[in-house]
């Protein structure tokens, strides 16, 4: 196996760490439970610059299913009562209002779709950020000081199925350590995972 294909075994193992992550957001649940089926027919679509159709139609979904009073906004009251009936979060008042003003572009005290679409891409590269710091713990071996080692490399590529000499993990390693000091930090980790 190629060392690209290794590290394609490195980003299937985020996937999965993903996907079993016991702290996914509150948005990112109801996202995946508000999200249509592949047959159902689409609505038409608002533009969502850097977004799929399919997607934008999965966040225009859920926004509309959080905007009780179709009035084009979410309240925070929207937002709470959403949340407790679909039994994801009991949100506070309190916290409810924060969440919408964190994302208020216009200081309505209201989140329109636009800001309804910044906020769940907030929550999204929170999310992905804990899966890569997982994976990279997966990675990272114990007092290495927070860094992959060629050794810890090798170990966990050896757990995946896949044999590697110490030099060919050091190889490895060499294409992605960017400051030369012979691991992959966090950052490292990160952009290599692009």
């Amino acid at each position: 196996m190629k060392t690209e294909e290794a590290i394609a075994s490195t980003s299937q193992t985020t996937t999965v760490v993903q996907k079993s992550s016991s702290s996914t957001s509150a948005f990112a649940r109801l996202c995946r439970k508000l999200s249509p089926k592949r047959d159902e027919p689409r609505p038409s679509l608002t533009v969502v610059p850097n977004y799929s159709s399919e997607t934008t139609s999965s966040l225009e979904r859920v926004f509309n299913y959080i905007d009780e009073d179709k009035d084009g906004k979410i309240s925070p009251a929207e937002l709470q009562s959403c949340l407790r009936t679909v039994g994801l979060e009991d949100l506070s008042s309190e916290d409810a209002e924060a969440v919408v003003e964190s994302s208020d572009s216009d200081g309505d005290g209201l989140l329109g779709f636009e800001d309804f679409v910044k906020l769940v891409e907030v929550e999204g590269e929170e999310e992905r950020l804990r899966s890569l710091r997982e994976a990279f713990g997966m990675y990272e071996m114990g007092g290495a000081g927070g860094c992959i080692t060629p050794k810890s490399l090798k170990r966990m590529l050896s757990r995946l199925g896949e044999r590697r000499t110490m030099e060919e993990c050091k190889t490895m390693i060499r294409r992605f350590d960017l400051n030369g000091d012979g691991v992959i930090s966090f950052d490292e980790f990160k952009l290599m995972m692009l």
